[in-house]
């Protein structure tokens, strides 16, 4: 899964969003899949998803896990739209995140998930990064070495 540490979620504002730049005065962020730049200012509430927590039976449980971990269970692939009837959503939210505490998270907490999850399934989050290839060796790397011309001598 990709870093979460440069998504934002904004206040006010749909979507998740790309950090660009911080400013004196707040941020500037672009929507995921490119688009106009927005700026928030100090003021606005923007919450950093690698930040954010989900509440279990045990304790908080960081996002960046749970969403890893419907990563895994879906294989990739997106969830039922975040707009689905609300015991349908409940339910596969249940089945997906089976230990969260019924408690403290609501429907539209439950909306968001999927809404957030499906966005970044969309645009590659749960991807897996192409694993670094091996360096060569230095011998098969290295250029032959051609023998210099023999210098000529000055009375030549």
């Amino acid at each position: 899964m990709n870093d979460l540490k440069q998504v934002l979620a904004i206040a006010g504002r749909p979507g998740l969003y790309q950090l660009i730049a911080s400013t004196r005065t707040g941020l500037v962020a672009e929507p995921l899949g490119g688009g106009a730049r927005v700026s928030a200012s100090a003021r606005t509430q923007v919450h950093v998803l690698d930040e954010m927590a989900l509440y279990t039976h045990e304790g908080e449980r960081p996002l960046r896990e749970v969403l890893a971990a419907v990563g895994t269970l879906l294989e990739g692939a997106e969830a039922l739209p975040h707009n689905s009837d609300g015991s349908v959503i409940t339910a596969e939210f249940a089945k997906l995140v089976p230990d969260y505490d019924e408690g403290k998270v609501y429907l539209s907490d439950m909306r968001k998930f999927f809404q957030w999850y499906n966005t970044l399934v969309r645009f590659g989050f749960f991807v897996e990064a192409p694993e670094a290839k091996e360096p060569k060796s230095p011998a098969k790397t290295a250029k032959k070495k051609t023998p210099a011309a023999p210098k000529a001598e000055d009375g030549e």
